[in-house]
Parts: structure tokens; sequence; C-alpha cells
């Protein structure tokens, strides 16, 4: 029976984790514009993992390993739980162009399930995906799901005053299978609970994607920690979410 519940949790916590940063609805690739970025220092980022499915609560971590400078970049993404081990385990490498962070290839690793890549041919000026025919023209400034963090905390560096309450921020985003337009609105302001003690942060939304309004994504950006994401909270409906608060961060 314990063995029963580990595999429902395994299942829920790497389906939630799918869903929110998962399959997306096709459409062409919007032109983006060119915005000042600031990249923050590369470092190692440590979360306190908290999953919440159907009734079934897990707790694990999440390490983020930030890298950039000689013009590239690279993003590691891996979460873990007791038991189980690694669960999900993403990343996310390429080049820094005048947009910003300029994505080669993103691979998306679930449990038990084979690894898919998207690739941005930045050459052809093509993004492909292994687990479907979908292709998109690449125009720049494109992002993957675990690059888009680290573009927006890049953005808020450099913002400045125009990073307010109110403000939308743009961006094309590629998945496991396709990609979508994700559309970031700054909240307010407020106090974070981390590992670093009370942070100040800024609270950053994406707006409601068209076929998934009962998922949300947010994101604690801390300006006196170089920008770095304090925190992040997915959550579909009111019984299905996961938050990562940062325990400790070591820059590189």
């Amino acid at each position: 029976m314990m063995h029963t519940r580990f595999t429902l949790k395994q299942g829920s916590v790497a389906l939630l984790l799918a869903c929110a940063f998962g399959a997306a609805v096709a459409q062409d690739a919007p032109a983006s514009a060119k915005r000042p970025f600031e990249l923050p220092p590369s470092a190692d980022l440590h979360y306190e993992l908290q999953a919440r499915q159907r009734g079934f609560g897990l707790k694990g971590e999440a390490i983020v390993t930030w890298r950039a400078g000689d013009g590239k970049y690279s993003i590691g993404a891996e979460s873990k739980v007791p038991v189980l081990g690694t669960i999900t385990d993403d990343r996310s490498s390429g080049a820094i162009d005048a947009w910003g962070l300029a994505p080669a290839e993103f691979v998306e690793k679930r449990m038990r399930k084979d690894p898919t890549t998207a690739t941005f041919d930045r050459g052809a000026k093509s993004l492909s995906f292994s687990e479907s025919k979908q292709v998109y023209p690449l125009k720049g400034g494109e992002q993957d799901r675990v690059s888009i963090t680290w573009q927006l905390a890049a953005v808020a560096r450099a913002a400045g005053d125009k990073f307010k309450a109110g403000s939308k921020w743009p961006f094309f985003v590629a998945g496991r299978r396709d990609a979508e337009s994700w559309v970031f609105e700054v909240v307010r302001r407020e106090k974070v609970k981390t590992g670093l003690g009370e942070v100040d942060a800024v609270l950053v939304s994406r707006l409601p994607v068209a076929d998934k309004k009962d998922q949300s994504l947010e994101v604690w950006l801390a300006p006196q920690h170089e920008w770095y994401p304090v925190k992040l909270r997915y959550q579909e409906g009111e019984k299905e979410a996961i938050d990562q608060t940062l325990s400790t961060v070591t820059k590189r």
C-alpha cells in the first residue's frame, strides 16, 4: 500500500510539473522588441519545494544552476524528492545576443520518460521539436520554459522605473511540443520569507493563457539580491500547486 501511495505522488507531481511547463497552443511566433537587459551574476540556487495534488502533499528541493559569460549561457533546473529521487531535470543553453538569452537547445526530462528537445536553429532561423512536427520561424527574442525566468530577471534589472506595477512584458516561449505567447504583468512589491531571511521582492504574474485560464504562474524577483527569483508558484485550480522558495544562493 505504501508503494501505491508513492506511485500516486510520483505521478501527481510529475504531471503537475509537466503542466506547469507543458504543452501549448500552436501559433506563429510574433516579432519581439529588443529591450535593454542586464544578466544576473552566475549562481547556484537551492529551493525548498512543496507540492500539493488532490490532497497529497510532498516536499523536496529544486536546484538551479545559472551560468552566463563570454557570450553564452546555460541553465540546469532539477527537482528532487525523498525516496523518488529526481522527478524533473530540465536544461537550456545557448548564446547571448542583442535580445538577451538566445536558446540553442531546451531539453526536458521527466521521471521514467525519455528526454524531449526543442531546437533553436539560428542559422536556419527555425524552432523545431523532437516530440512534434511543429516548426516556427525565429525572429529574435524567443525563449524556452527554463530560460524565460532568467530573461525576465535580466529585463527587470535593466528596466529601472519602467518595471512597475501594471506594466506588461510579452515573450514567445517554447515548451515540449510547441510554443506560445506569454505575457507577464508586474503586480506589486511585497515581503517574502526565504532562507536568506525576509526579502523585498517584486511579484510578477503570467497572464492567463486562453485555453488554460485556471492555471497561474507567479515569480518573485528580489532587487536587493541581483533580481534572482526567490520564489516561484504554479497553481492549477484550488487543489493543485507547486511552490519553490529560495533557501540558499551561491554566486559563481
